[in-house]
């Protein structure tokens, strides 16, 4: 027997989800540790107990490994970072402190933008003294218009000897155009310190706008130390254990590659669990025959949603970590501090959900390991919702009046009500700024979402589901069998993929075209993203071809922000220009309105990206399974507080085909609870998803 596996690190469960070669799947949770590490190491030694395994024996028969974690995500987040340098051009020292307009709010969530004590009171990702101005000089069109001083630049980087660098980024100005002296700096800092991690923007980040370049090269140097020793870490121990495959990484694009693929741009994996779930909800929605899908992802820290249109996941140029924009080509989910951990409590009279998170440890009240504050799982709890007995398929038991006490001290008597009623409370509460979530995500962009399929993830996706569907004016929703672990789920059955990006600057002023000299520049960028790209994914070992797609980005001239668009062809010609602005004007008035378009102001062509696929076949699932198990009813609220309706529970692992219940009902499955309303019907697929069709 061979296994496919993949993993998410989650902020308080470690995902495993596990296909064996006859098909049938499971799926594992183990608390989250501090190290990281060791919680995956955890939930692979249940997988193995569970199939009657040793450690060694499970890992030697694993065919595949995918892993998404949050490790880098959370280095920067807390500041543990490696120690890191920025070297750049003569003047150009402040550019990290400068940033943008939005730099003291970026990455902020709803709560947090709205402090005014929280402004400017971020610090730029590589404090200002570790910033190192080099005496040198290149222009715009590439020319050195002042050598590199080695002398002076050997000097400042031993400087660095004795002040614990552990890598340096190197961003000069317009190094996009010509790496040079980007190249001579890296060859010097290897000499000097040659133990350190070192980042070039023409590498990681080329494209023009120097604050992006830089914050993107620092953030990717300061995640390169610590990504590379725990991934390494991990290859090696599951290796020596046995396994014969390498650790095949999430990246933000939603493709995987092998980690050795990634030991130079870790920050490709800064997003990786998020854009894990994404990839395991397209995986799930084509099984189902759906393109249009809205995937949410409520996890014990966040609420996560992604919007998947056509068949591919919305993408973003950007995401935005701890005041420092990272520029690298990401599935765009949005996130708010909303989940199973998140503490409620009472402020100026006013009862508040989140963001702030009781996390792994310790966890809500009801964990039993030491937590007071109240929790959106304890609040489901008192509900009714969860069984406390039954908790991560019964592996961990819930302390019911742990949660009753901690909700009666600190919102129920301050608020002068009932547990019960203020339980509901906090549940309507989280309840709506979810729903608002979904409606930015879809409304606001001009979706309607009664266009798209919901598909409800997470450990407690399902059980909020059928109240975020309603506040959509939606139909139905879907619950996939591995919703518990839907981004471990995605990180064991997507393809390789991999990113690269050159910068083509081409100016094109109103009623004008590109010259042919400009349009031949654009193509000798297009053919080396193509190369690149083709040559990381060979070195993967993809089964079958490799799938391109190319994208221009794009903007009216004198604009910040500019738009990717698609097209097609090896070669960027007049045609092809004049294809991808009609198209961008098209997308441009989409997103901003009728009439918004300006052609007058003529174009700027930023770049051009290459997205790469690799076909890596996922398991055949089983279609068998069992029939819902009835486990007797409790009282769960569902509309009203003082007026708790008798639910049927059932049990299942995997339903079988067509396996139906009316509601109201609870169907228990390890990891995740699907709440049936009154009215509603739920009816099982052949790959274990449930559809759960709501009263109308």
């Amino acid at each position: 027997m061979g296994f496919f596996i993949g993993t998410d690190v989650g902020g308080t469960f470690t995902d495993l989800w596990v296909s064996a070669d006859d098909g049938q799947t499971r799926v594992f949770k183990s608390p989250t540790t501090h190290d990281v590490l060791g919680g995956v190491l955890d939930a692979i030694a249940l997988a193995a107990e569970a199939y009657g395994l040793s450690f060694e024996q499970f890992c030697a028969k694993i065919d595949r490994f995918g892993h998404g974690t949050t490790v880098g995500l959370n280095a920067l987040l807390t500041g543990n970072a490696a120690k890191t340098a920025v070297l750049t051009t003569m003047g150009f020292g402040d550019t990290l402190e400068i940033g943008r307009l939005k730099r003291q709010t970026s990455g902020m969530n709803e709560l947090e933008r709205t402090d005014a004590y929280l402004r400017n009171r971020i610090p730029p990702l590589i404090p200002r003294d570790l910033v190192i101005e080099i005496d040198e000089r290149i222009d715009v069109k590439g020319n050195v218009i002042k050598e590199l001083n080695e002398q002076q630049a050997r000097a400042e980087i031993r400087k660095l000897k004795d002040r614990g660098i552990e890598a340096v980024a190197i961003c000069t100005l317009w190094a996009t155009h010509n790496p040079s002296h980007e190249r001579w700096l890296r060859d010097l800092v290897l000499e000097e310190l040659p133990s350190v991690f070192v980042s070039c923007s023409h590498e990681i980040s080329p494209g023009v706008g120097e604050y992006a370049r830089m914050s993107t090269t620092a953030g990717n140097a300061a995640l390169g130390p610590l990504a590379g020793r725990y991934l390494s870490s991990l290859e090696a121990k599951l290796q020596k254990a046995g396994m014969k495959v390498p650790v095949l990484m999430m990246t933000c694009a939603g493709g995987v590659l092998p980690t050795a693929v990634l030991n130079d741009r870790p920050a490709f994996a800064l997003f990786s669990g998020p854009a894990g779930g994404v990839m395991g909800s397209r995986a799930t929605g084509a099984q189902a025959g759906f393109n249009n899908i809205v995937t949410m992802d409520i996890g014990g820290t966040s609420f996560d949603v992604g919007v998947i249109v056509s068949g591919k996941p919305i993408m973003r140029s950007e995401i935005s970590v701890a005041g420092a924009d990272i520029r690298v080509h990401s599935i765009d989910v949005e996130s708010i501090g909303a989940g199973g951990g998140s503490i409620a409590y009472v402020e100026f009279g006013e009862l508040r959900v989140g963001p702030r998170s009781a996390g792994a440890n310790p966890g809500p009240a009801c964990y039993g390991r030491g937590g007071t504050r109240p929790t959106a799982t304890d609040a489901d709890l008192v509900l009714g919702v969860l069984d406390p007995d039954n908790f991560i398929g019964g592996r961990m038991r819930l302390d019911v009046e742990a949660a009753h006490r901690a909700i009666d001290e600190h919102v129920a008597k301050p608020l002068g009500m009932s547990v019960i009623e203020a339980a509901w409370s906090i549940r309507q509460i989280l309840d709506s700024k979810m729903a608002d979530l979904l409606r930015r995500m879809t409304i606001e962009r001009g979706y309607d979402p009664r266009d798209f399929t919901l598909l409800a993830n997470g450990g407690a996706g399902p059980s909020h589901a059928w109240v975020l569907g309603d506040e959509l004016g939606l139909d139905s929703f879907i619950v996939p069998a591995a919703a518990t672990a839907e981004s471990a789920y995605g990180t064991g059955n997507s393809d390789l993929g991999f990113t690269a990006e050159r910068p083509a600057y081409v100016r094109v002023s109103p009623g004008t075209a590109p010259s042919a000299d400009q349009l031949g520049k654009v193509t000798a960028a297009l053919a080396s993203a193509t190369d690149e790209v083709c040559r990381n994914l060979s070195l993967a070992g993809p089964r079958g071809d490799i799938g391109v797609e190319r994208f221009a980005a794009i903007k009216f001239r004198g604009q910040t922000n500019y738009l990717d668009v698609p097209f097609d062809g090896e070669t960027f010609t007049l045609d092809t220009f004049r294809a991808v602005t009609n198209t961008f004007e098209k997308q441009y008035e989409a997103l901003f309105g009728r009439g918004a378009a300006f052609s007058n102001a003529g174009y700027e062509l930023i770049s051009v990206r290459v997205v790469g696929s690799g076909a890596l076949p996922p398991p055949a699932l089983a279609t068998k399974g069992e029939a819902f198990e009835p486990r007797g009813s409790r009282p769960v609220v569902f509309r009203d507080a003082k007026t708790p309706v008798a639910t049927a529970i059932y049990r299942t692992s995997f339903p079988k085909d067509g396996e139906t219940t009316q509601g109201p009902a609870i169907i228990e499955f390890p990891g995740q609870s699907v709440v049936v309303p009154p009215g509603a019907s739920a009816t099982a697929d052949r790959f274990g998803n449930i559809h759960v069709r709501l009263a109308s």
